[in-house]
C-alpha cells in the first residue's frame, strides 16, 4: 500500500521519523539538526526496513533549498554586514581560502582530481546557518560584539557560496566534470559563432544571464514585488497573502532557472532580498515559516537519506580527516585570522567555535558536486558523515569556550554562558518585581501602564532592539528565550511578585509557567490565549489567570453598544 502512494509514504515517514528523533536529540541537549539527518539515514536505501522514494525525495529537497534560500534572502541585512566588515569579510574569505585549501589536499590525496578536491574543500569551509544561529541564540550572544561578527561572517560566507553555484555549472567542464550543463552545451554553440573558446564563451552567457538577472530583480523586481505583496494584503485575506509570498519565492526561483540558466538557489535568495525591502518582510516571513520549516526538515532528511554508513566502517581514517578539517583546522584559521584583528580570546574562541561545524550549503554543494560528475559518491559520504559528526560535537566545543573563559572568571555559576562583559546582570537586584516575557504591541503597553503604577518591571525578549527599546523607556530588559531553562534564574523569578506571559506560543508560555513554579511556587502567572485548547494548556502549565483576546474583544464592544451616547462618544475618542 505504501508504494501506491510514494508520495504520501516519503513525506510522513521523513517528518514522523525527523519529528522522533529531533525531539530525542533536544533532550540530550543536541541540535535537532542532527536527528533529521539520522531519520534519512533510517529511511535511505542503505539501511534495512522501510526505504523512501529517492527521486519523490530529492525533489522535496530542492523545494528545502528555494523555501531555505529564500528564509536567508529575507533575513539579509547589508547593515549587520557594513557594522563588522572589517573583520567579516576579510576573515571569512581568508577562512574559506584556507579551509578550501585543506580540504582540496585530501581530496587530491584520495584521487578525486581537481574539480572533486575544489568542491570538498568549499563544502567544508561553510558553516550551518541554523546550527550557528541556534547556539548563540542558545548563549544569548546575538545582540554581542561576538554575535555580530559571527552573523556578519555569516553572511560573507553564504555569498561566497551562493557565488560558487552560479559558476561551478559553466566550470563543470574545465574542471573535469562528465555531466554538461545546458550553458555550457550553449556556450560550445556560441563559440563557434564569436570565434571565442568554448569555456570563455560559456563563462561570458552564464555572467549574461546572471547579470540581467540581477538587474531584472534589482530594478523591476523591487518595485513590483513589494507593491504585489501590499496589494494582496490590501484584500485582508491571511491565505492570500501566504500563498502569494510563496508563489513569489517558487515563482522567482523557478523562472530564474529555466529563463536565466541561474539556480533556484540563487533566485530564491535574490526574491527573499527583494522582499526584505517591503514593510510586510516581518508578516511574510512570519507567515511562511510553518512551511519553510517543514521543507527544511525534508531538505535535511533527505539528505541523510544520501549517507551510506558504510563510511565509518570502510574509509574511518578519511572521516576522522575530513571532521578533523572542519573542527580542527578551520576552527584555528578563524581564531587567528580574528586574534590577529586585535580582538580579544573569548571573542575568537566564540568565532571558532562558531563555524566548526557544517550544513545547509555543504550539502547543496555535495549534490551539485556528484551531479556534475566532479565529486564521487565517496566525497558525498564523507561530506555527510562529517557534518553529522560536527554537529554533534560542536555544543561540546561551546562549553569548552565557556569553561576556558570561566577559568578567568571564577566567580560565574557552572554551566552559565559567558556574557559579553561580566557587567551585574539586570534583574539581580531586584525583588519582589513583575517579570513581563515579550516586549511587543501588547507587551509594551502592559509595561508602561505598570510602569505608571510605580512597579519594577523586567522585560524579557529574544529581540535585541525590543529590549532596546524596554531600556529606553526606563524597564530593565533582558535578551533571552522562553525555552531557555536558565531564564528563571537570570530573571531571578524566585523573588519576583507576578509573571506576565504576552507571547503568541502557548507552547513556550507553558513551558516557561513550569519552570517559573518550580522556582517560586508563590508567584502569580498571568497569560493570553487564542483558542480554547491554549487555555486548557495554560492552565494545566501554571498559570493563574489568562486573558482571551476574542472574548475580551467581544465583552468591549458589547459594552459600547449597550452605552449611552455611543456616537458622541466614539467622536469624542476619535478626536
Amino acid at each position: 500500500m505504501l508504494h501506491d502512494t510514494p508520495l504520501i509514504a516519503t513525506i510522513v515517514a521523513g517528518l514522523v521519523l525527523a519529528c522522533l528523533l529531533g525531539l530525542a536529540a533536544q533532550r540530550l541537549r543536541l541540535p535537532a539538526l542532527a536527528g533529521y539527518l539520522l531519520a534519512g539515514v533510517l529511511i535511505g536505501p542503505f539501511t534495512p526496513g522501510y526505504v523512501a522514494d529517492q527521486h519523490l525525495a530529492s525533489e522535496l529537497a530542492e523545494i528545502g533549498v528555494i523555501l531555505l534560500m529564500f528564509g536567508v534572502g529575507l533575513h539579509f541585512s547589508l547593515k549587520d554586514l557594513s557594522d563588522v566588515k572589517a573583520i567579516a569579510i576579510p576573515g571569512a574569505i581568508g577562512q574559506i581560502l584556507a579551509a578550501t585549501l585543506v580540504g582540496a589536499t585530501l581530496g587530491w590525496g584520495l584521487g578525486w582530481g581537481w574539480g572533486g578536491g575544489l568542491i570538498f574543500g568549499l563544502a567544508l569551509s561553510v558553516a550551518s546557518t541554523v546550527v550557528l544561529l541556534r547556539a548563540l541564540q542558545d548563549r544569548r550572544l546575538i545582540e554581542t560584539e561576538r554575535g555580530r561578527i559571527a552573523v556578519g561572517w555569516l553572511i560573507v560566507e553564504d555569498l561566497v557560496m551562493v557565488l560558487a553555484l552560479v559558476l561551478l555549472p559553466p566550470l563543470a567542464g574545465l574542471l573535469g566534470g562528465t555531466a554538461p550543463m545546458p550553458a555550457a552545451v550553449e556556450g560550445s554553440a556560441l563559440s563557434g559563432a564569436l570565434g571565442l573558446s568554448p569555456l570563455l564563451a560559456t563563462l561570458l552567457l552564464t555572467g549574461f544571464k546572471v547579470v540581467s538577472f540581477v538587474a531584472l530583480m534589482l530594478i523591476v523586481g523591487r518595485r513590483v514585488i513589494p507593491r504585489a505583496l501590499q496589494y494582496v494584503a490590501g484584500t485582508g485575506s491571511r491565505e492570500l497573502f501566504s500563498l502569494a509570498v510563496l508563489a513569489i519565492a517558487l515563482g522567482v526561483a523557478f523562472g530564474s532557472a529555466h529563463l536565466f540558466g541561474v539556480s533556484l538557489a540563487l533566485g530564491a535568495f535574490f526574491a527573499g532580498m527583494v522582499m526584505a525591502e517591503s514593510p510586510l518582510s516581518s508578516r511574510a516571513a512570519s507567515d511562511t515559516l510553518p512551511l519553510r520549516d517543514a521543507f527544511a526538515v525534508l531538505f535535511f532528511v533527505s539528505v541523510g537519506m544520501l549517507f551510506d554508513p558504510r563510511a565509518l566502517i570502510e574509509a574511518p581514517l578519511a572521516l576522522a580527516a575530513t571532521v578533523a578539517i572542519i573542527v580542527g583546522a578551520k576552527s584555528l584559521v578563524a581564531y587567528g585570522i580574528v586574534r590577529s584583528f586585535g580582538h580579544d580570546r573569548q571573542t575568537a574562541l566564540t568565532i571558532a567555535a562558531s563555524l566548526a561545524q557544517i550544513g545547509e550549503f555543504s550539502f547543496i554543494l555535495a549534490v551539485l558536486g556528484t551531479s556534475l560528475g566532479l565529486l564521487p559518491t565517496e566525497g558525498q559520504d564523507l561530506i555527510l558523515g562529517g557534518a553529522m559528526l560536527s554537529i554533534l560535537v560542536n555544543p561540546a566545543l561551546f562549553r569548552g569556550t565557556d569553561w576556558l573563559a570561566r577559568r578567568r572568571q571564577p566567580e560565574l555559576p557552572e554551566g552559565a554562558p559567558v556574557p559579553e562583559v561580566p557587567p551585574a546582570d539586570a534583574a539581580a537586584e531586584l525583588a519582589d518585581h513583575v517579570v513581563l516575557v515579550g516586549y511587543g504591541r501588547i507587551g509594551s503597553q502592559v509595561a508602561a501602564a505598570l510602569a505608571r503604577e510605580g512597579g519594577q518591571v523586567l522585560v524579557i525578549d529574544d529581540q535585541p532592539e525590543r529590549c532596546a527599546e524596554a531600556r529606553a523607556a526606563g524597564h530593565a530588559a533582558l535578551v533571552g528565550l522562553a525555552q531557555d531553562e536558565t531564564l528563571p534564574a537570570r530573571a531571578n523569578i524566585a523573588t519576583a511578585r507576578v509573571l506576565v506571559l504576552t507571547i503568541p506560543s502557548a507552547l513556550e508560555a507553558g513551558t516557561l509557567a513550569r519552570r517559573a513554579c518550580e522556582a517560586n511556587p508563590q508567584i502569580e502567572i498571568l497569560g493570553r490565549a487564542d483558542a480554547e485548547g491554549e487555555v486548557a494548556h495554560l492552565y494545566d502549565s501554571g498559570v493563574d489567570h489568562i486573558v482571551r483576546g476574542d472574548i475580551e474583544v467581544a465583552r468591549g464592544l458589547a459594552e459600547l453598544v449597550d452605552s449611552p451616547g455611543i456616537r458622541s462618544a466614539a467622536r469624542g475618542n476619535a478626536a
